[in-house]
């Protein structure tokens, strides 16, 4: 996609991290934008700051994991700006713990943000642009789903997290080569972070009403991936707004795969390495074994 002004992106997760820093981009570029997020007060803020901007600005409050929200903003936006030309399906949240101790309310929630959630963007969103190339030779479009090294690592107590990102990278790749089947004119990317300075690691903040547990206390691990969560993300040295134009470089460049911090595919190299030679999986901690020894000693069962 080589053309961005007078074209319309539709952004999930709007109102902070990556979400923000790429409207911020795409509206320096001269696009129109629809925006959404759960947190209203944030959205509004995001919202305010990009029509400030000059840009055309649509903005919804609205739950990824639910597909009614998600198709009524699709039918908006096709209302006002025709089909999009850039999607980004980047809302998500954040939850550890030991897999067996994800309560299913835990499982509902995360799985309907980070998975569903991408599943009705592509679902609403991909047929609209199929449609729109095949009427106009000169529609250029593309899809980025944000997944996470999550996604091609498998750390542990980050269970119920690791699974969805999983999936987004498997529905990403599946995405790009079904495109490549009907259209050269729309691609796919599938954007796969590191610890970046956002708000995920405070994703319990937006959680809905009936997806909480009440009268259930967090488990020790899940209080532990919470303080690792915090401390790994508070801490990151690449800034969303790196990550953001690193988006909008991909997908200016038709690149697929995008990656907050290139040094960390040495983990996933070790990974593949493990599944084609059959062996158990490498300790992740072996680069650094204090951590490991540390979270072993915390949950390890003793009489």
């Amino acid at each position: 996609m080589k053309t961005f002004k007078g074209r319309t992106a539709v952004i999930t997760g709007a109102g902070s991290g990556f979400g923000l820093e790429v409207s911020r981009i795409a509206a320096r570029e001269g696009m129109n934008l629809v925006m959404a997020d759960v947190q209203q007060d944030a959205l509004d803020r995001a919202v305010e700051e990009i029509r400030s901007l000059g840009a055309q600005v649509m903005g919804f409050r609205l739950d990824v994991a639910k597909a009614a929200e998600v198709e009524s903003m699709g039918e908006a936006t096709c209302a006002r700006f025709g089909a999009p030309h850039l999607v980004f399906n980047n809302a998500g949240v954040g939850a550890g713990g030991l897999i067996w101790e994800h309560s299913l309310k835990d499982w509902e929630w995360v799985i309907g943000v980070n998975l569903m959630g991408v599943a009705h963007g592509v679902r609403v969103f991909t047929p609209m642009m199929v449609e729109a190339a095949r009427s106009d030779p000169s529609y250029e479009g593309h899809i980025v789903n944000t997944a996470s090294m999550a996604g091609l690592l498998n750390a542990p107590n980050m269970g119920v997290y690791n699974v969805t990102k999983h999936a987004v990278v498997a529905m990403s790749e599946t995405l790009y080569q079904d495109l490549r089947l009907v259209t050269d004119q729309i691609g796919a990317s599938v954007l796969c972070p590191f610890f970046v300075p956002t708000g995920i690691h405070q994703s319990q903040r937006n959680r809905p009403a009936e997806m909480q547990e009440s009268d259930v206390r967090p488990t020790k691990s899940q209080l532990i991936a919470q303080a690792m969560s915090d401390k790994a993300v508070t801490s990151g040295k690449v800034t969303a707004a790196q990550v953001g134009q690193f988006v909008m470089d991909a997908v200016r460049e038709g690149r697929f795969y995008i990656y907050s911090h290139p040094k960390s595919l040495a983990s996933v190299q070790t990974r593949l390495e493990d599944i084609m030679q059959g062996r158990n999986p490498t300790d992740p901690f072996s680069l650094k074994p204090e951590i490991g020894e540390g979270l072993r000693a915390a949950l390890r069962v003793t009489d």
